[in-house]
């Protein structure tokens, strides 16, 4: 692996919790306020905002998209790729989580908990949409954050790397077929051009414009690299913000009428974050994997790609659309339960690492 890999994933990996990562789930919430309100004293701006379509794409959307993940796609080094041989346990186990099991888990708990237990206390011409919404969440596994959850356990900083860039490079191909697919299971139309657009301007795009940058700046020396990277960091939670408030202007007369269904699709979210992390650090552990690669690999295996999330529902379904609102109520939970997740595997090491006494 080349120095410049090392280097970027253990300065990935030691970066602290920005202010905005730390108290990410207070902004949202005073987004959600700030959305409403404006929604309510100023529909004329918001409505106009809603029509700056080209293609169904709405343009202030898409711009604040890439202001999201072209920052974190400046970090991910794709020559981390060769590491991967190094790790193939532990790779193996985060593709069969993220790829295999928790995409198809939370289908069937959209399914449950959606279609069946809440369908009565929620609006019945959304309940697809909100399945659709948990759905492109699962599909989409977490690129920025995982970073920063994996220093938090003291995770390997090379396998955080590889496993992100290997998972970004199968995102590429595989995000809308599996989207669909899932999707198609679920009975919901599949707007296929919409799709294959989202994942063009959203992921192949966003992709090779931050490599092309990151290539740009390393030619200038580390030290610039850095000090871009400083300075452009603050961009993907200002741009998520800002589309969360534009999200829930148009949101807040569905919200205000029905509050409690923030509270049930977080209900499916929350079991498929406890499910796949611990299924994960479990696989993990009967492998035989050291603690500090079951860590970012169960970490990576609970948490999602939430901005690519966001805006795949956005561009399906719409602003006023029950997917767009179950991406959203995703990013509410993220930093607070990913936390707790964090806390659990740091207090387990004792159990987890008596498997590796014993098989020595």
């Amino acid at each position: 692996m080349s120095v410049q890999c090392e280097t970027t994933a253990k300065q990935a990996a030691g970066a602290p919790m920005s202010v905005f990562e730390r108290y990410l789930t207070l902004w949202v919430f005073l987004c959600i306020v700030a959305g409403i309100a404006l929604g309510q004293f100023l529909p004329s701006v918001f409505q106009a905002i809603g029509r700056m379509e080209i293609a169904k794409v709405n343009l202030p959307v898409g711009l604040l998209i890439w202001a999201m993940i072209i920052p974190m796609l400046v970090k991910v080094d794709f020559s981390a790729l060769g590491e991967v041989r190094k790790h193939v346990k532990g790779i193996g186990v985060t593709l069969f989580v993220n790829w295999l099991v928790k995409p198809f888990s939370m289908a069937f708990l959209g399914w449950l908990f959606i279609r069946h237990w809440f369908a009565p206390l929620l609006p019945p011409d959304q309940l697809d949409s909100y399945i659709a919404g948990l759905i492109l969440l699962a599909a989409a596994p977490c690129t920025a954050m995982v970073f920063v959850w994996s220093r938090l356990t003291g995770g390997d900083p090379l396998f955080t790397l590889s496993q992100v860039a290997l998972n970004d490079s199968i995102m590429v191909v595989a995000f809308a077929p599996l989207v669909a697919f899932l999707l198609g299971l679920s009975a919901i139309t599949v707007p296929w051009d919409t799709l294959l657009t989202s994942v063009v301007l959203y992921i192949v795009i966003p992709v090779i414009l931050a490599q092309l940058l990151r290539k740009s700046l390393l030619s200038k020396g580390q030290a610039a690299f850095d000090a871009t990277m400083e300075k452009i960091g603050p961009w993907s939670i200002t741009a998520l913000l800002a589309t969360l408030v534009l999200l829930f202007a148009f949101q807040g007369e569905a919200i205000m009428k029905q509050p409690l269904v923030i509270g049930l699709l977080a209900v499916p979210i929350l079991i498929q974050v406890f499910f796949n992390s611990a299924l994960a650090y479990w696989l993990n552990r009967a492998v035989g994997e050291k603690h500090n690669i079951a860590c970012p690999s169960a970490l990576i295996g609970a948490s999602n790609f939430f901005e690519l999330a966001v805006a795949a529902a956005i561009s399906l379904f719409g602003f006023n659309s029950g997917a767009a609102l179950a991406t959203v109520v995703g990013v509410l939970i993220e930093v607070p339960v990913m936390l707790l997740v964090v806390s659990i595997v740091n207090k387990s090491k004792g159990w987890y690492e008596r498997s590796e006494v014993k098989s020595a």
